[in-house]
């Protein structure tokens, strides 16, 4: 049976093999550098079902955006499926959804 990728599983996943505390500002530093490569290929409008290869598309930059959104939650020991849900409540009441 395949694992569902759920961002506990994530979370656990990127720690077991990528967890360093002392890293935190060089983990942002690469989630602003993977944005800004994210907005390139946005602007090219580069689509891994177009290329049939991942390399240099949008689907490559989400995913490295994702990876770092994670590696600091870790750093920063911040379980990212309640928080994602705390803010979603928030959401919901400020915006009357």
């Amino acid at each position: 049976m395949k694992q569902e990728l759920t961002l506990s599983y994530l979370q656990q996943y990127i720690k077991q093999f990528d967890y360093r505390p002392d890293k935190k500002t060089d983990y942002f530093l690469k989630l602003t550098e993977e944005v800004g490569e994210l907005a390139e290929m946005i602007r090219k409008d580069s689509r891994c079902s177009a290329t049939g290869n991942i390399k240099g598309t949008i689907e490559e930059e989400l995913s490295d955006v994702l990876y770092y959104v994670i590696a600091l939650a870790n750093v920063y020991e911040i379980d990212l499926e309640k928080s994602f849900l705390l803010k979603d409540e928030w959401n919901k009441k400020k915006w009357n959804r």
